[in-house]
């Protein structure tokens, strides 16, 4: 009886050794905390497409998979740095190897995803994407947030100004210009678009009158701007999704 109970106690204490593995890496690891996201929106979105129940035990394996692997790529990191004080070549490639098998694992739970959720999906994308396309009001804004997140971007990546003061290229004017690009391209009347271009041109010679922008930063902003409205014109009318699906 009491070889039962020590060993009740042994197999209790492997459980909670397990997952208090498991809960530091989870606590510890920035990539354990983006799988347990992807994993809770896959559990939500496979019970709102309502998958079979091979599809589900598939997804769950690969989940299973990609958190073995990232766990076991944590042990061994973790094991590399308290026996090697500095970075040998060899622990090196063992970091990279380990980390590749996460890499490989992540790339085969995307491919599984995509090809169980896909036709569940695409119907409902397809036709949103056309309604989008018939609704000027919505290319118009999807446009303007397009404008600022590559302004945001080109200014991060060149590394002048902030995100909505200075720096290349000019935020107000690309955004300027693409509202009145795609306003022109839509209007039947040429001249709201002669209308719209006044303040346009106010704005962009304000920041270079008020030495916020350079005339390059204010020339790219224009030109960023100008390219964004005219693809999002061309998206809304010169593509159809209906001719290939």
């Amino acid at each position: 009886m009491r070889g039962r109970r020590v060993s009740f106690r042994l197999l209790k204490e492997s459980f909670n050794n397990a997952i208090e593995g498991l809960v530091y890496a989870i606590r510890t690891q920035r990539n354990m905390k983006i799988h347990i996201v992807a994993t809770l929106i896959v559990l939500v979105a496979s019970a709102m497409f309502s998958i079979s129940k091979s599809e589900l035990i598939i997804l769950l394996f690969i989940i299973g998979v990609v958190f073995i692997t990232e766990m076991f790529n944590t042990a061994i990191e973790l094991s590399l740095n308290l026996v090697v004080d500095t970075l040998h070549p060899i622990a090196r490639i063992v970091k990279d190897v380990s980390a590749g098998a996460v890499l490989v694992s992540a790339i085969a739970s995307i491919v599984i995803g995509y090809l169980i959720f896909m036709p569940k999906i695409k119907g409902p994308i397809f036709s949103t994407i056309v309604y989008v396309q018939k609704t000027p009001e919505h290319v118009a804004l999807i446009a303007f947030i397009l404008t600022i997140i590559a302004v945001v971007v080109t200014k991060a990546i060149i590394g002048r100004g902030l995100p909505l003061t200075g720096g290349m290229p000019s935020g107000h004017t690309a955004v300027a210009f693409c509202i009145w690009t795609f306003l022109t391209l839509i209007t039947v009347n040429p001249l709201v678009s002669i209308l719209v271009f006044v303040p346009v041109l106010m704005i962009a010679i304000s920041r270079i009158r008020n030495e916020i922008h350079t005339i390059g930063e204010v020339i790219a902003g224009s030109a960023l701007g100008l390219a964004i409205g005219t693809l999002a014109y061309w998206a809304m009318v010169g593509f159809s999704l209906d001719k290939w699906f």
